[in-house]
């Protein structure tokens, strides 16, 4: 059973590479018209107590694509929004599909939905960590750029699920990876410490501080995120002071690579983490994106479900 959780601890170094081809060949597929139905007559169920856009579309779709099908499955509809129990609900689940996909709060629900069930999971997002995000992206840097080690990835912002999980992959994948977050809202040291442990393995470069600019010279990538994520719309006023200075604009993108592109795992808020021509400007990728969130999704769902043998 393979598990899509963690990006530290579920995807090898090498696999990366096998991940970003799959999903590489499933988007030319697609593009192409030809079928590719390697999950035919599986079922997943997708638990959603956050809200979203592109995750539920692009693991819906994706499920058709691959000749199966997705049940949505929110907060309101099943027993765990009354207070039904994850072990129950994992055993209950575990019974009737072939996987489950869960975008939550706790990270700790996916975790026990994992060791209570016997079926694959995947994280589609919790408050400390975004893993299928990063697959998206890396594929989307890799059409850009042809090649990701070496690179040079700053993200600026908040250091919240998304930097986390940046900071995972990147390493990974032999990038250079500089977080520019101010210090009480910079990325918990568990996510630095995994990211140089990798990088010490793959030569890439971890970098963290409270300079934007810092962060953002000589980049090749530069990426934000909303100040102000779910569940934290009480203290937008607040976030906004604290974030003023790590705002995505013309002047930080001056100290990048002249052919440096942007990305934002979206929804994006112009005027507040970027602004309007940078994010709809000729350097920007986030709606190339956002379609790769369909391509990569499908690629976890086909390694989760056949573990890789097609």
């Amino acid at each position: 059973m393979k598990h899509f959780i963690d990006f530290h601890e579920d995807v090898g170094i090498e696999e990366l590479d096998y991940l970003l081809d799959l999903a590489a060949d499933m988007k030319k597929k697609t593009k192409t018209g030809i079928e590719h139905h390697y999950l035919k007559n599986k079922s997943l169920g997708m638990i959603f107590t956050k809200s979203s856009t592109r995750t539920r579309v692009s693991f819906e779709v994706g499920m058709f694509q691959l000749g199966g099908q997705a049940l949505f499955l929110s907060n309101n509809d099943i027993q765990i929004g009354r207070g039904e129990t994850i072990y129950d609900t994992a055993h209950v689940l575990s019974g009737m599909l072939d996987g489950i996909m869960i975008r939550t709060f706790k990270h700790s629900d996916v975790e026990d939905l994992a060791k209570f069930g016997s079926i694959p999971v995947i994280n589609g997002l919790t408050d400390d960590q975004h893993p299928t995000q990063m697959l998206a992206d890396l594929l989307t840097i890799k059409e850009h750029k042809g090649e990701l080690k070496g690179l040079k990835l700053a993200y600026v912002g908040d250091g919240n699920n998304v930097a986390n999980s940046l900071l995972q992959a990147c390493a990974k994948a032999g990038m250079d990876v500089s977080i520019g977050a101010p210090a009480d809202h910079s990325c918990p040291q568990k996510y630095v410490d995994q990211a140089l442990a990798d990088a010490a393995v793959t030569g890439a470069k971890v970098v963290t501080t409270t300079d934007p600019y810092e962060a953002c010279k000589d980049a090749d990538v530069i990426y934000t995120d909303t100040w102000t994520s779910m569940g934290q719309e009480a203290e937008k006023a607040q976030r906004i002071e604290i974030f003023k200075d790590y705002q995505v604009n013309s002047s930080l993108f001056g100290v990048a690579h002249k052919d440096a592109i942007f990305l934002h795992c979206l929804p994006a808020y112009r005027g507040y983490e970027v602004t309007e021509d940078i994010i709809d400007g000729p350097r920007s990728v986030v709606f190339d994106e956002a379609e790769n969130r369909l391509h990569a999704h499908k690629a976890i769902l086909v390694n989760c479900f056949l573990n890789g043998d097609l």
